[in-house]
């Protein structure tokens, strides 16, 4: 049975002491809910801190034992560790910069120290438990460093990533100092996954401009690995919420607030900044202003969970909600009315449940949230009598799903007592609509099921890597045969791009000359009996002279409009140089629009380069200006050609295929391999005879039998074949 180490910063228990005694209770948690409902073909083993500072290194053993019965391992944390790693650098860091509230946040040393010695404390325990075949599921922000860490000590294992809570926009999370270690450690996973779309773009953003990654569809090449980003939205146990064991009598529970003809406006959260209960509480007392006809028909009831009540800004927090709940009783109460019921506690599942019942709205605005399941709970537990409406926050992940609640902007005061005026004069109708709407996905998008499809996209992730990656992976059934074929055959054919394929792509594309251990890997495949080299590349015929002359190599530049054979350079047919003329302006104000590109110009065709902008605005500059160079050329006998991070117009009829057929047509080989990783080079795996080997370097769609993963790779294989 294969298994599945699930590794969050706390244990689904919790561990108290009395007497001398130690007690063991379960955690709530929509986490463990999930991840219990996995297949039993899984074998769970879970780790983490146990919640308790374990003084007594004596009761360390006793509590191993103990939790091992429950398939569960603990990381045992001093208080050094609780206060620098938990209290100080994810909760004071990355908890409120990932939440933009970076004034909150705390820059310290000592802090990251702490933080880099406790992940690498979990690196260590899950190191001591590992086996062939485990895969592994980290969650959350407290342990961003951890994928890395396992990586570096399994690197073929299955590692997948969870980030419960938002992920910043580029612009805010380059603040941190430590912003590229962060993403480095997040990026050893082989799936990484978000909440929500939004979150997934501003992580690819940063990934790319940090740490120079670009992804295709979501998908990264990073250190030879496939990384796949996608959207994961946790759900909730339905059932649990719509069908509680225990019958609630609705009546009873909302005779304990108020009135029977009080409509109950409820609102549930941790007390915490990024919940905006201040603000929710000055938008209600505004809508009271400004709608004096509901004083007396409607109660806020405002349940706020205590947290963190030892930290600075939540005592702050708390003093600000307390007073601005007295303001609006001392302004609006009467001795048979309160415009807000306010508890400062925890309620238990029963009690929560019987209030989500009875409420007539939900009011959901933080300031921003991850997802918020408190949004999801609150419409399961209308299941049976369809009558509620639910206000919740643009900026809570759970927003995508919920697109029939009626959405506002927490910033915004007025948005908000729109949406109650809304809300208290919906018909029931328009609530049963709205409420089943919401409720047919909740069931599908069960938290079950968002645990479910992420081990079997980890899963797929494993299979594709062995299926079209690892085809050509050392010792591979696909490798030993191309070198069984390279071995007998007397006349071989090897064909070369160079920019991407023999040299990693830079920011300035004079910066890739071949370095030395390229010219000799070149050197030993020109010169083994009976091997013919040939380079295609798009680079024009003075760079490639320059670079490889000592090589004294057959090639073609400029995408095949000039070929060197027995040291002489030839020019295709019937090529033309007068259009650039026309074109040249067109591209001179793309430079002028887009700082940081460049325009290349070619014996026959000119080139823009963009390899040093962003990402975003060379695809927004593509778009507006495709159509143009499409219609200049149109009646010029041009192609315009989009290859990697560059867009070429040249000549029509003269592409990397043409000019490889010159020298497929030599003679008759017993072997031939081509390497390319752009479009242009898809050319030449197209004119290709179909028994040849031809590799795509990188991910994308094509015409080539097999894939290598990067440059490393490439000049492994080729140095295997000169071994030979």
């Amino acid at each position: 049975m294969s298994r599945l180490i699930i590794i969050s910063n706390r244990l689904p228990v919790t561990i108290d002491k009395k007497d001398g005694e130690l007690f063991y209770h379960p955690s709530a948690g929509g986490l463990a809910t999930g991840l219990n409902s996995l297949s039993d073909d899984l074998d769970t083993v879970w780790v983490g801190w146990p919640g308790k500072i374990i003084e007594e290194e004596w009761e360390k053993p006793a509590i191993k034992k103990s939790l091992s019965a429950r398939n569960l391992v603990p990381v045992f944390l001093n208080r050094d560790e609780v206060e620098l790693y938990y209290e100080g650098f994810s909760n004071k860091i990355i908890w409120p910069h990932f939440h933009y509230f970076t004034q909150y946040t705390t820059y310290k040393d000592e802090y990251w120290e702490a933080y880099k010695q406790v992940n690498e404390k979990f690196a260590e325990e899950i190191t001591s438990i590992v086996k062939e075949g485990d895969k592994i599921w980290i969650h959350d922000y407290q342990l961003l460093l951890l994928p890395r860490l396992v990586r570096e000590q399994f690197p073929e294992i299955s590692i997948g990533f969870f980030l419960h809570i938002p992920f910043p926009s580029y612009e805010v999370f380059r603040i941190l100092p430590w912003r590229r270690e962060l993403l480095d450690g997040v990026l050893g996973a082989d799936l990484i996954g978000f909440h929500t779309f939004g979150y997934i773009r501003h992580f690819l953003s940063a990934v790319y401009r940090i740490s120079g990654h670009e992804h295709s569809f979501g998908k990264l090449n990073v250190e030879n690995r496939i990384i796949n980003v996608d959207v994961f939205p946790m759900g909730i146990d339905y059932d649990k919420y719509a069908f509680p064991e225990k019958q609630l009598v609705d009546k009873e529970t909302k005779r304990q607030f108020l009135k029977k003809e009080t409509k109950i406006i409820l609102s549930i959260d941790r007390l915490d900044y990024t919940k905006g209960i201040p603000e929710r509480i000055k938008a209600y007392g505004k809508f009271l202003k400004q709608y004096p006809e509901y004083i007396g028909k409607v109660t806020l009831v405002m349940i706020v969970v205590p947290s963190r009540s030892n930290v600075d800004q939540y005592q702050d927090l708390k003093n600000e909600v307390d007073t601005l709940v007295g303001r609006l009783v001392g302004a609006y109460g009467s001795f048979d009315w309160e415009p807000i019921l306010y508890f400062y506690r925890s309620f238990s599942f029963l009690d929560l449940t019987a209030l989500y019942k009875v409420a007539d709205i939900a009011l959901i605005t933080p300031l921003r949230d991850g997802m918020n399941l408190v949004a999801k709970e609150f419409i399961a537990a209308k299941e049976r009598n369809k009558k509620g409406v639910l206000i919740l926050s643009e900026m809570a992940g759970v927003s995508d799903e919920l697109i029939d609640a009626i959405i506002v902007n927490p910033h915004d005061s007025n948005d908000i007592v729109s949406a109650l005026v809304k809300a208290l004069e919906m018909d029931a109708s328009e609530q049963k609509r709205r409420l089943e709407s919401m409720q047919s996905k909740l069931k599908i998008n069960t938290v079950g099921h968002w645990a479910k499809t992420f081990i079997e996209e980890l899963t797929e992730m494993e299979k594709q890597k062995n299926k079209m990656v690892k085809k050509l992976s050392v010792g591979s059934d696909d490798r030993m045969r191309l070198v069984n074929d390279y071995t007998n055959a007397e006349n071989k054919l090897i064909i070369l791009d160079y920019d991407g394929t023999l040299m990693d792509f830079q920011t300035d594309p004079k910066a890739v000359i071949p370095d030395d251990d390229l010219m000799g890997l070149l050197f030993g495949i020109k010169n083994k009996e009976g091997n013919k080299l040939v380079i295609i590349s798009g680079r024009d015929r003075n760079t490639l002279d320059e670079w490889m002359s000592p090589l004294d190599l057959d090639m073609a530049a400029e995408h095949g409009v000039w070929v060197k054979k027995n040291n002489n350079w030839k020019t295709a047919k019937n090529l033309v140089s007068a259009w650039k003329n026309k074109v040249r302006p067109v591209l001179n104000n793309l430079v002028e629009r887009t700082p940081g590109s460049f325009i290349e110009e070619k014996d026959y065709s000119l080139a823009w380069h963009y390899r040093k902008i962003d990402k975003d605005l060379s695809e927004k500059r593509i778009r507006e200006y495709r159509d143009v160079l499409q219609y200049l050329t149109a009646n010029l006998d041009l192609q315009v050609l989009e290859g990697n991070k560059v867009v070429e117009i040249k000549n029509a009829g003269v592409n990397k295929g043409k000019a490889a057929l010159g020298w497929i047509n030599e003679k008759k080989w017993d072997f031939i391999l081509a390497i390319g990783d752009d479009h242009t080079d898809e050319d030449i795996f197209k004119a290709l005879p179909k028994n040849s080997y031809t590799i795509k370097v990188g991910l994308q769609q094509t015409q080539a039998r097999y894939h290598l993963l990067s440059v490393t790779d490439v000049r492994e294989l080729l140095n295997e074949l000169i071994a030979i």
